[in-house]
């Protein structure tokens, strides 16, 4: 220890001017500890892991030599694995594996896929579900059987008729339920279509057996019950029409998803209902005014394709639905350019089927209600003759309608109570338009004003009260009156009340005239006076003329009785209609 002390003592004391005063610190007792494996001969030999320091063999050797084994019965249990079939591979090589290993080998066997790869987790892959194959509209109708719905009708007697109707749209709901969104979308084709094509959605696709069987059965329905179907389907529509609109705002993409009864069912069962008792779409048109979940523009588009499947059902309610219920949308503010197109369309459509023009006239009163009402005349007089700056496309299209829809208006048995009572009503709004500045209006309806003149006495004492109040309106009746005379004169029955009007009109003339009104209404009276005398004139010539031609007449009748006193009943009486025929056609010039 003294030694080893000291010789470190002595080194220290060597080196410490070659290290400038610093020292290394260092630990005998470490220095003095020997490695346990090393060789003392060869301290550099390598030795495998495991191997003693003697020489002695391998301690992990019978370790090394089971794993050798196990490594072969993996090869062997792959090829058997290989050898199986592909049905019962995967059971195969797991009842291999674990025949073959024990205990000690689940740990080596555990991740080695059957191709000697390291097995990696795999990703669970969701199973998809099988895509329901896509049925369309026509595929679904065709599946109908007429046999199975009658059956199916018959078995709805005895039942509450509203809750039959239900039913009855349940039947065509479940036919149509694989009808995928995709194959029906419904408010893509009312927002594109036209009302051509409208007309025929969707009950193109039905067989003439399958509507027959449908249309007698709701033949034997009561109103009131198709009345409350009518508004039931409608609800049911306005509700997916809301839920679709709120989806395509939440998500740019929409979702295909299967067709519920009311988007294709519904629509087939309402459609039939309007063809087959066109009147259950009248009988809800006060609720379709009244309640404001069937207003807006976005419905119109479905009223639309309503009224157009009702006219098919019968013409005259389809004209009666667009003058009561989508004429007034015209003529208020709000009405865009795309809802006026539309309501033009289904007016054009049903003027352009066979034979509308007759059949609208002679249903011109319908149940005791015009077709026509004089408020939408006045609707549709105002936007086929609006001012010369307000015209917009769709006026030469009014122009085109105006004439039969203005003709259905005014038809009727002239001089009956029902026709008297309308004049009246038609006046009072013709005359307000006569007062109008634009030139085209006031014509038209001065025209108007003369045909109610015609029509009922009662409307010559009217002009007479409102004359001073409207005294720009009678200017105007009173003008196409006088340059008109030989086309109108012919039409008056009788011309007395006329002649008594005038008269009266030209003492009110005097009078104001005389008053010193101001500048303006001094010229209109002046003009209503001119346009009076020429009247005056045109009737005191004509009633002389008559009265002339009377005389004429008689003078003959006595003078030919007196020639041939043998003349028998037959030939006065052709003598009679001879003489009343020459009076109505007597020219008044």
């Amino acid at each position: 220890m003294e030694s080893v002390d000291l010789h470190e003592t002595a080194t220290a004391t060597a080196n410490h001017n070659s290290d400038h005063g610093w020292q290394k610190v260092s630990y005998p007792k470490r220095q003095r500890k020997t490695k346990p494996n090393a060789d003392p001969q060869n301290p550099n030999l390598n030795r495998p892991n495991g191997t003693l320091t003697n020489g002695a063999p391998n301690v992990f050797r019978s370790l090394e030599q089971q794993s050798e084994d196990r490594r072969r019965r993996i090869l062997e249990a792959q090829r058997a694995y290989a050898a199986a079939s592909a049905v019962d591979a995967n059971s195969k090589a797991i009842g291999n594996r674990s025949d073959l290993d024990d205990d000690d080998d689940d740990a080596d066997l555990e991740g080695v896929k059957p191709d000697g790869k390291p097995a990696k987790e795999e990703k669970k892959v969701k199973q998809k579900k099988p895509k329901k194959p896509k049925v369309t509209v026509a595929e679904g109708a065709a599946k109908i059987d007429p046999a199975d719905l009658s059956a199916y009708l018959a078995e709805l007697n005895g039942e509450q008729q509203e809750i039959q109707m239900q039913k009855f749209a349940n039947f065509y709901g479940k036919a149509f339920h694989e009808v995928v969104a995709g194959q029906f979308p419904w408010m893509k084709m009312f927002r594109e279509s036209t009302i051509i094509k409208l007309a025929d959605i969707p009950l193109s696709h039905i067989s003439d057996t399958v509507y027959k069987t449908s249309a007698d059965w709701i033949s034997q329905q009561s109103l009131e019950a198709l009345g409350f179907f009518v508004l039931w389907s409608l609800d049911i529509i306005l509700e997916n029409l809301m839920a679709q609109q709120a989806s395509a705002k939440g998500s740019k993409k929409g979702v295909q998803h299967t067709s519920s009864k009311s988007e294709v069912g519904i629509f087939v069962a309402l459609a039939m209902v309007l063809r087959r008792k066109p009147d259950a779409l009248i009988s809800v048109l006060p609720k379709l005014r009244e309640n404001s979940k069937y207003q807006g523009q976005d419905k119109l588009p479905i009223i639309a394709w309503m009224i157009t499947q009702a006219s098919q059902g019968d013409l005259a309610v389809g004209m009666y639905m667009w003058a009561h219920h989508l004429l007034p949308i015209v003529g208020g503010k709000n009405c865009n350019p795309q809802s006026r197109d539309l309501i033009l369309q289904l007016v054009e459509w049903i003027l352009s089927s066979s034979k509308a023009r007759s059949i609208l006239v002679n249903a011109a009163v319908r149940k005791g209600e015009r077709l026509v009402p004089p408020s939408s005349l006045e609707i549709l007089m105002r936007v086929t003759f609006p001012a010369s700056s307000s015209r917009v496309k769709a006026t030469e299209r009014f122009e085109a309608i105006y004439p039969t829809v203005k003709e259905v208006a005014l038809a009727g048995s002239h001089g009956s109570k029902a026709m008297r009572q309308v004049s009246l009503q038609i006046f009072n709004l013709a005359v307000k338009a006569a007062g109008e500045s634009s030139s085209e209006l006031s014509k038209e309806a001065a025209g108007i004003v003369i045909w109610c003149l015609n029509q009922n006495a009662d409307c010559y004492r009217l002009w007479e009260k409102v004359y001073l109040d409207n005294l720009e309106a009678s200017v105007a009746v009173l003008k196409r009156l006088s340059e008109e005379w030989k086309e109108h004169s012919v039409k008056f029955t009788t011309l007395d009340p006329l002649r008594e009007t005038i008269k009266n009109f030209r003492n009110k003339n005097e009078k104001a005239m005389s008053s010193g009104a101001d500048a303006t209404k001094q010229a209109l009276f002046q003009d209503a006076d001119k346009y009076c005398k020429h009247i005056s004139g045109k009737l005191s010539r004509g009633h002389g003329c008559v009265k002339t031609l009377a005389f004429i007449v008689v003078a003959f009748a006595v003078g030919a009785a007196v020639a041939s006193p043998n003349m028998d009943s037959w030939d006065w009486s052709k003598l009679s209609v001879a003489f009343s025929s020459a009076l109505n056609n007597f020219p008044v010039s």
